[in-house]
């Protein structure tokens, strides 16, 4: 993941006199998963739509593939795949018609429509028209439309939001396998159990600003507190719960002790969650 598929350089928006972005910089590697999270009205899909070419930034300047998208949007957007959150497939036709459409309109020659509905788990579905498909099977097709154009980049736009577990992880996987061929994945989500399972690195996006960037790992080290959550039973048989703060100088003496006096039945390391994080940065969630 050398190659720097995209490169974002001082980006801002701004609606009227209210700065919705605001002079962000990141890149973003060849075959990276890349998680962009933020709440509602912090500039993340502002921050999208001048990725994808659908508004001009005020100032700076986004690079995807080497292009400046904002001068050159047509052939950016010949080599990106999108799929958000709200579905916007032709339901009356089926879903190889749909898929057939598009790939006309990409310019793809020999196209296969059953294969790629093979991919995201609706083999044998391709037939049936898109009206009678499930949240879930009409997520899966927008993102196997994504696909059409074999995209080296790809936007998804809370991709498993509201779908059911079989479905999720099916596009979990669809995601994992873009990106071990080389596709960069750019995802937005308010999950952050999602972004913490996929990406190799998330944004944190506030007001318009970047407020953290790095790996989950590395955030979680930072941001958050190293600790063991012990259960002990009482005399009674109740289970009392006590926090040991690791790093600290009497750390050994207090888990040695707790062994030699206490009933102990569980131990497990306490690690801060992304959301743990956000809200400590920003004092707010992501709702």
């Amino acid at each position: 993941m050398n190659d720097k598929t995209i490169i974002v350089e001082d980006l801002t928006y701004r609606y009227g006199q209210r700065t919705a972005v605001d002079h962000i910089n990141f890149e973003v590697a060849r075959g990276e998963v890349f998680a962009f999270l933020g709440p509602n009205g912090a500039g993340k899909s502002t921050t999208v739509k001048m990725l994808t070419g659908q508004l001009r930034p005020s100032e700076g300047r986004a690079l995807l593939l080497g292009l400046d998208v904002s001068k050159y949007p047509n052939q950016v957007q010949a080599q990106i795949g999108v799929a958000f959150e709200t579905t916007n497939l032709y339901e009356q036709m089926t879903a190889v018609e749909n898929l057939t459409l598009f790939a006309r309109l990409f310019g793809v020659k020999n196209f296969d429509a059953h294969t790629l509905l093979e991919r995201v788990g609706l083999g044998g579905r391709g037939n049936e028209r898109v009206a009678g498909y499930s949240k879930g099977m009409k997520q899966r097709l927008m993102l196997a439309r994504s696909l059409v154009n074999q995209p080296q980049i790809l936007f998804l736009d809370e991709p498993t939001d509201g779908l059911d577990p079989v479905s999720s992880e099916t596009i979990r996987g669809i995601i994992r396998t873009a990106s071990e061929q080389g596709t960069t994945v750019f995802l937005t989500t308010h999950d952050m159990v999602e972004a913490d399972n996929l990406a190799h690195r998330v944004a944190f996006i506030e007001k318009g600003k970047i407020a953290a960037l790095d790996t989950p790992h590395a955030l979680k080290q930072r941001f958050g507190k190293r600790a063991l959550k012990v259960e002990i039973e009482c005399p009674d048989g109740r289970v009392e719960t006590t926090e040991v703060i690791l790093d600290r100088e009497d750390t050994s003496q207090m888990i040695a002790h707790l062994f030699a006096q206490e009933r102990v039945v569980t131990v497990h390391s306490e690690e801060a969650t992304l959301e743990d994080i956000f809200i400590r940065m920003t004092g707010r969630g992501l709702n």
